[in-house]
C-alpha cells in the first residue's frame, strides 16, 4: 500500500506525549519515505509546526489562512492566526510571565467571511479577508 494522502484528523489527541511524539516521528519517516501527503488536523500547535510544510487555519469552517510553517508562525496576518499563536506558551518562564494573549472577536472586528475574497502574500501565503481588512492586516 502506498497512500498518496492520509487524513490524520486528531490522531494523537489521546496519547500520552512520549506516545505522540513516537507516532509523529513514524509519520514523518513515511512522508519522508513514501513521499504522501497528511492531512494533520490537531489544535496541538507545537506538533502542527513540527509535522507541517504547509499550514492552513480554519475558523468557523472557512479557510482564513494558508502558507508554510515559516509564514504562519513568523508572519500571520489574519488576526484569528495570530490570536493562536499568542496563545501558545513560551517555554522561559520570565517571558511567559510577560506574555499577552490575544483575543479573537470576529463580531467585534466586523469580520464577514462570506464577503471575504482570497488574497496572494505571496506565491505560497494567502488570507482570506475583503480589500479593507486585507490593507489594514498586512500593514
Amino acid at each position: 500500500m502506498n497512500p498518496k494522502l492520509i487524513i490524520a484528523d486528531e490522531a494523537i489527541s489521546a496519547l500520552d506525549v512520549s506516545i505522540q511524539a513516537q507516532v509523529v516521528n513514524l509519520m514523518k519517516d513515511i512522508q519522508d519515505e513514501m513521499k504522501t501527503t497528511y492531512l494533520f488536523i490537531a489544535h496541538d500547535l507545537s506538533m502542527v509546526k513540527y509535522i507541517s510544510n504547509r499550514i492552513g487555519v480554519m475558523h468557523l469552517g472557512h479557510i482564513v489562512e494558508t502558507g508554510t510553517t515559516e509564514e504562519i508562525f513568523n508572519h500571520p496576518i489574519h488576526p484569528y492566526t495570530k490570536s493562536l499563536l499568542s496563545a501558545i506558551p513560551h517555554p522561559n518562564p520570565k517571558v511567559e510571565k510577560k506574555r499577552i494573549a490575544m483575543v479573537y472577536d470576529k463580531e467585534a472586528m466586523g469580520v464577514d467571511y462570506l464577503i471575504g475574497q482570497v488574497h496572494q502574500l505571496s506565491k505560497t501565503h494567502q488570507v482570506l479577508a475583503t480589500d479593507e481588512e486585507f490593507t489594514r492586516w498586512a500593514e
